[in-house]
Formats: structure tokens, C-alpha cells, sequence
């Protein structure tokens, strides 16, 4: 089992809203060697939160805690983030869809749709894609049969010059419709730059974005049922397994460090468990 050296929790206090970052992390920390809870079940302490519309404020409440849980209501573009910078982790995020999809986004009747972006960069909202909602990173989706995929998100650093996310991978012959790779472990290896989308191995090649989308080989649970999506960053590698099974796989990534955040992008998400173990 991963997770057979987990020891005691750390859980965090302060303010239920911490403020944002004075200034971009440095010195991205090596988790100690127990487990550090992100999200401590009771506030928002050591996170902090944007949306592309109202940026540090949140006035509708997208972010909350209820029941114990994380809550992203999905009424909005942008994101909740850890304060401090990270590299070298084991990242386990439980998650379950909620109920709603709103007009942000566009995602009524579309495939319920989040995100966890690894090692983000720059300031907050610098993304191309985003109109300002997110961050350059590496994304792991969160995605309605599409969990699992990578993608690249571009963006701008504070200086003005490109951040650009890259990746290499094993790849299968098949493209889908957009062109882009599905991953094949020992298969041909490609190199993503800039942009793009390297899909889990098992993703539907006729995936349709709609609502509780499944393909035949889909791993995630049924729509209101809780998944275990885990994301191992060592150095330059990342392997992304969800309910235990190992669906992505990247190396010579770049970036190798940086905050950790969770997407809003129009759809209500729960999340139960946001915790990180070290790697030795």
C-alpha cells in the first residue's frame, strides 16, 4: 500500500479565510515526515481563495465548509489555494460531485468539471485560457470521464514573460479528436509543450461532454459516490492514480514545485480529504 508509512495528522488553525499571498512562494517545502492535512475539516486556515470576477473576495460563498467538508459550488471561475509551495509529495484528494452545474463555465448540461493543478506558477489569475480565472500549472482533471487527464496551462509570469508548462510521455497510436495523445505505458514517447492534453489511458475515444458522462472503461465512481484520486510528484515524474488505479504518467515535467490548488469551473464539488505525504 502508498500510504503504509502515514503517521500522525497535522491540522491546521487560524482564521477560517487566511489572506492571500504578500508575494510568490520561494523555497518550496519537502512535506515533513508525517502527513499534512491542507484542509483541516472545520476552516479554511492555510488556503486561500480566487475567482476571476470578485479575485481575493468571495462574496457568494463559493468556498466553504459544510458537514466537514470542503464545498466549491461551482457558481464561478478560479480556484482555492494552499499558501505555501510543494514538491516532492504524495498528494490524496477524496472527492464527490455535487448536484449542481451552473451557467459559469457554460457547464449546464455538460460533464461535471474540476481540477487539481500541481506545481501552479506566477501570479494569481495569469492563465491564457482562463481569461484570468486560473494559473499556470500542470493539471490533473477532475473531469466526468475524463478524470485523470493532464493538462498544460499556460500563463504569465510577473515579469511579463511565458510560463509554459511541458511534459513528456508514453503514448498509444490513437488520437482523439482533438489530436491528442492517450497515454500507453511502453509506448512510443512524446513531448507536450506549452499547451495541450495528454488523456488517461482508458478515456472513451468517443467521450462526450455531458452530463454524468461514462465511458466503458471509466474508473471514477457513480455520480454522488466518493473517489480517491492521488497524485505522486517526485522530482520531474508524476503518476496520477484514481481508486487505485494508475491511469496517467508524465517525466521530465517542468515546473517540479509550486502552491496546490483546486479548480472551480462551474460545477459544485465536495471534498473530504486534502492531505500530503513526503517522499523520502
Amino acid at each position: 500500500m502508498w500510504l503504509a508509512a502515514l503517521t500522525a495528522w497535522v491540522t491546521a488553525t487560524g482564521n477560517s479565510f487566511a489572506d492571500p499571498p504578500s508575494a510568490e512562494p520561494t523555497n518550496p517545502l519537502a512535506p515533513a515526515a508525517k502527513v499534512i492535512s491542507l484542509f483541516s475539516t472545520t476552516n479554511l486556515a492555510g488556503l486561500y481563495t480566487w475567482l476571476m470576477d470578485t479575485k481575493y473576495e468571495d462574496p457568494r460563498r463559493v468556498f466553504s465548509v459544510t458537514n466537514g467538508w470542503l464545498r466549491i459550488s461551482g457558481e464561478g471561475l478560479g480556484y482555492i489555494a494552499t499558501q505555501d509551495s510543494y514538491s516532492n509529495y504524495l498528494l490524496r484528494v477524496e472527492f464527490k460531485w455535487g448536484q449542481r452545474n451552473w451557467t459559469w463555465g457554460d457547464r449546464i448540461g455538460k460533464a461535471r468539471d474540476s481540477g487539481i493543478f500541481l506545481h501552479s506558477q506566477g501570479p494569481d489569475g495569469n492563465s491564457h485560457d482562463g481569461q484570468g480565472a486560473f494559473k499556470a500549472a500542470i493539471e490533473c482533471n477532475l473531469f466526468q470521464g475524463a478524470t485523470g487527464d493532464f493538462l498544460l496551462i499556460r500563463g504569465t509570469a510577473a515579469d511579463g514573460s511565458l510560463l509554459a508548462p511541458r511534459l513528456t510521455a508514453e503514448v498509444a497510436e490513437a488520437r482523439d479528436a482533438d489530436n491528442w495523445p492517450f497515454w500507453k505505458q511502453g509506448g512510443e514517447q512524446v513531448r507536450l509543450e506549452h499547451w495541450g492534453r495528454l488523456n488517461w489511458f482508458g478515456k472513451d475515444r468517443q467521450w462526450e461532454d455531458r452530463t454524468d458522462f461514462r465511458g466503458t472503461k471509466d474508473v471514477e465512481s457513480l455520480p454522488g459516490e466518493w473517489n480517491l484520486i492521488e497524485c505522486l510528484c517526485r522530482s520531474n515524474h508524476i503518476q496520477i492514480r484514481l481508486n487505485g488505479v494508475l491511469v496517467n504518467e508524465a517525466f521530465d515535467v517542468w515546473p517540479t514545485s509550486g502552491p496546490i490548488l483546486l479548480q472551480c469551473e462551474g460545477s459544485e464539488i465536495f471534498v473530504r480529504k486534502f492531505e500530503l505525504l513526503n517522499l523520502p
